[in-house]
C-alpha cells in the first residue's frame, strides 16, 4: 500500500482541500495528537475558508526523534472528528495539509534558530504538557538548546530581537491556569538569569503578546486497534492518523486585534478572543468536569462502567441534568444562552459513540476533583439562595464518600472496594486513602463528621456550611436503605 503523500492523493483523484505551498507563519512547539487535531485543524480550515495561506513548522521540544514519520508522508495526515451532533452519529474525515515540516530542537538547533529570520513568521503555539511551562535554573543561554521550553523560547526570541524583526502572538495551550502569563514570567526569569539586556526585556513586552488560552477537545489520538482497517478503507498507509471528538472550543485571552491576523471568524471556527479567560475556565471546570465528578462515582456503584451508557439511563442522566441546569448554571455569570449551549454540548459529548470513557478512570483523585469542580458550585448556590443546599451536589458528596468508604482493604497504591461480587481500585493520594482506611468501620454519622471536618481535604468551608453534615448523613442513610440508584432517583424529586 502506498504511503500518504500529495502524489498519492492526486493519483487517487482526491478532491478535498490541499495546500502544498505557503509561507511558514506558525511555529509550533509540540507535534502530538492534540495540537494536530486542534490547532493544525483550525489552521487548515482557515487556509481553505479564510485565505490564511499559512504553513506550520512543527518543533519537537524533546530529544526523541520523530521527524521521519512526518517526512515520509510530507507532513500530511488524516484526521477523523467523531462523535454525536443533534442526536446523530458523526464521523468527519479531513486530510490536513497545514504542516510544512517537522524539526527537532535538539537535533536541528541551528535550523530552529534560523526560523527567527523568517519575516512571515507571526504566531508561536505550544502544548508541551502541564510540566512544560517551568523555570529550570539549570538551563544556560549557551545550551543548544536550553532544556526547558521557556528556555528554548527565550533563546528563539533573542535571535529574533537581534535581527530587528517584529515579535509574535504567542498562544500557550498547556493545561495550566494562566498559561501565557506563566510562560511570560519564565521568559523574564531567564532574561534575568542569563544577564540579557534591558532593551531585550522591553522588546519582549512591547513586541510580543503572550496569550493565556483555554483549549477544549477530547483527542483519543492514533486509533491503534482500527488503524489497519482505516488505512485499507483510505487506500493509503498513514502512520499519523489522528482522532478527536467533534466538539472543540478555543478561548484566547488577548487584544481583539488578533482577529485581524487570525481569521477564525471568517472560517466559522469555535474560537473566541476575550479580555479574561477566567469565566470560560470556570464554565468548563464546573459544567464539563463538574458533571463528570458529580455523577460518575454514584453511577459506578449503581452498576455502570462507561460514560456513554450513563447517558442512556434516565435516572443518571436526569441527575446530571438537574445538577447542571438547576444547581450549577445558576451560579455562573456568563450569558445564560452561552451556558445552556455549553451544557447541551456536554451531554452530546458524554454520549459520544466512539469514546469508551471509563468511569473508574474518571474516579482517579476524586477528592481533589470534587473540591475543585463541585465544591465551588455548592458554596455559590448556598450564597445565592439564602443558605439553601443544592440537593444533587450534596448527594454527589455522599456518593463520593460511599465510593471511598467501600474500600475495606489497603494495597500499596489503592484501596480495594467491592461492587457486588467484583472488586475495584480506589486511587487517590496516599494520605487520603489512609484516612478512609482508618475510618472504614465508622457509622454514617462518624465518617461524615470526620470527612467534612478534614481541613486538608476541604478547608473550613464545608464544615461551616449550615446543615451540610446533617444532609450528607441523611443521604448516606438513604443509600444504605434503598441503594444508591434509587436514592439518586429520589433526590431528583
Amino acid at each position: 500500500m502506498e504511503r500518504l503523500s500529495y502524489a498519492t492523493l492526486k493519483r487517487q483523484g482526491f478532491d478535498g482541500y490541499l495546500l502544498e505551498q505557503a509561507p511558514e507563519r506558525v511555529l509550533q512547539f509540540g507535534e502530538g495528537n492534540f495540537l494536530r487535531a486542534f490547532v493544525d485543524y483550525f489552521i487548515d480550515r482557515m487556509n481553505e475558508e479564510a485565505g490564511f495561506d499559512a504553513k506550520v513548522c512543527v518543533v519537537q521540544p524533546i530529544p526523541y526523534d520523530g521527524r521521519a514519520r512526518f517526512a515520509e508522508q510530507e507532513c500530511l495526515y488524516t484526521l477523523f472528528l467523531r462523535g454525536q451532533e443533534n442526536g446523530e452519529k458523526v464521523n468527519k474525515k479531513r486530510v490536513i495539509s497545514a504542516i510544512n515540516r517537522c524539526i527537532n530542537a535538539y537535533l536541528d538547533y541551528d535550523v530552529l534558530m534560523d526560523c527567527a529570520k523568517n519575516p512571515d513568521l507571526r504566531f508561536i503555539v505550544s502544548n508541551t504538557t502541564e510540566a512544560g511551562i517551568v523555570y529550570d535554573p539549570s538551563c544556560e543561554f549557551t545550551d543548544k538548546p536550553a532544556n526547558s521550553f521557556p528556555g528554548k523560547l527565550t533563546q528563539f526570541l533573542y535571535h529574533r530581537f537581534e535581527l530587528g524583526l517584529p515579535g509574535f502572538i504567542i498562544l500557550s495551550c498547556e493545561l495550566i491556569d494562566h498559561n501565557g502569563e506563566e510562560l511570560n514570567r519564565c521568559v523574564h526569569a531567564y532574561i534575568k538569569q542569563w544577564g540579557l539586556s534591558d532593551t531585550f526585556a522591553a522588546w519582549v513586552d512591547a513586541e510580543n503578546v503572550f496569550c493565556s488560552t483555554l483549549v477544549d477537545r477530547i483527542v483519543p489520538g492514533y486509533p491503534r486497534s482500527e488503524a489497519a482497517t482505516i488505512c485499507e478503507e483510505l487506500g493509503y498507509e498513514d502512520q499519523l492518523i489522528d482522532t478527536g471528538e467533534v466538539f472543540g472550543a478555543w478561548v484566547i485571552q488577548g487584544p481583539q486585534s488578533i482577529k485581524e491576523e487570525f481569521p477564525f471568524e471568517k472560517a466559522g471556527l469555535p474560537i473566541l478572543v476575550v479580555d479574561d479567560v477566567t469565566p470560560y475556565k470556570q464554565r468548563k471546570v464546573r459544567i464539563l468536569n463538574g458533571a463528570h465528578t458529580s455523577f460518575v462515582l454514584g453511577a459506578y456503584l449503581a452498576g455502570q462502567n462507561i460514560v456513554r451508557d450513563c447517558m442512556k439511563d434516565p435516572v443518571i442522566q436526569g441527575f446530571m441534568n438537574k445538577t447542571l441546569y438547576e444547581e450549577v448554571i445558576p451560579t455562573l455569570d456568563l450569558p445564560k444562552e452561552d451556558l445552556l449551549d455549553f451544557a447541551a454540548a456536554v451531554a452530546e459529548r458524554f454520549a459520544n459513540p466512539y469514546i469508551d470513557h471509563q468511569l473508574l478512570s474518571i474516579s482517579l483523585n476524586s477528592t481533589s476533583k470534587w473540591r475543585a469542580r463541585c465544591m465551588p458550585s455548592l458554596l455559590e448556590y448556598a450564597r445565592r439562595n439564602d443558605g439553601a443546599l443544592a440537593p444533587c451536589l450534596t448527594f454527589s458528596f455522599a456518593a463520593y464518600m460511599d465510593f471511598y468508604r467501600s474500600g475495606k482493604e489497603r494495597t500499596e497504591k489503592a484501596l480495594v472496594g467491592k461492587r457486588g461480587e467484583d472488586t475495584f481500585e480506589i486511587s487517590d493520594d496516599a494520605w487520603v486513602l489512609d484516612f478512609y482506611y482508618e475510618h472504614k468501620d465508622d457509622t454514617n454519622a462518624e465518617i461524615a463528621n470526620a470527612v467534612i471536618a478534614n481541613e486538608a481535604m476541604w478547608g473550613e468551608e464545608l464544615k461551616n456550611l449550615p446543615g451540610f453534615t446533617e444532609a450528607v448523613i441523611k443521604a448516606l442513610d438513604r443509600i444504605d436503605e434503598v441503594g444508591i440508584y434509587e436514592a439518586m432517583r429520589e433526590v431528583q424529586g
